[in-house]
């Protein structure tokens, strides 16, 4: 495996198999794993097909393992990238950690995928998501 982010709030490794593995840690680590399981699996019973699906989710070492989305995107349009985020709306859920970073592109399926759900909010349940982050909040040095 090779680390892809480490920072305060999560560690991100790419498995050889291509798996995503990700474990939580940090402020509110157990409540943005349970919300990103949950908006995960959401999306695929709704057939959201540019998102991550979960493959394992285990809470008691908050570790996360996904389907790999491809490659992360180094420059998009700010119209573009809006256009994808807001493209989650359809199915009941806003991102609201919209920014570049969390935005990938999928060679295989020839498209732009969306990553990353811990703050994500279901539309018709908000009260179950933690808080978004600052959108100005300063990350940590070697942070993704």
């Amino acid at each position: 495996m090779h680390d892809v982010k480490d920072t305060v709030r999560a560690l991100v490794r790419i498995g050889f198999d291509g798996r995503v593995h990700k474990t939580f840690r940090g402020h509110l680590a157990k409540e943005r794993f349970e919300n990103e399981v949950r908006v995960l699996r959401f999306l695929e019973e709704k057939g959201c097909d540019f998102v991550p699906r979960v493959i394992e989710a285990d809470p008691g070492q908050l570790k996360l393992v996904t389907t790999n989305c491809g490659q992360r995107v180094d420059q998009l349009s700010p119209e573009r990238m809006n256009e994808l985020y807001d493209s989650l709306l359809p199915f009941g859920v806003r991102h609201q950690d919209a920014v570049l970073r969390n935005i990938t592109y999928d060679r295989r399926a020839g498209r732009f995928c969306v990553i990353d759900f811990e703050f994500a909010m279901l539309l018709h349940a908000p009260e179950l998501s933690p808080p978004p982050p600052p959108p100005d909040a300063p990350r940590p040095p070697g942070s993704l």
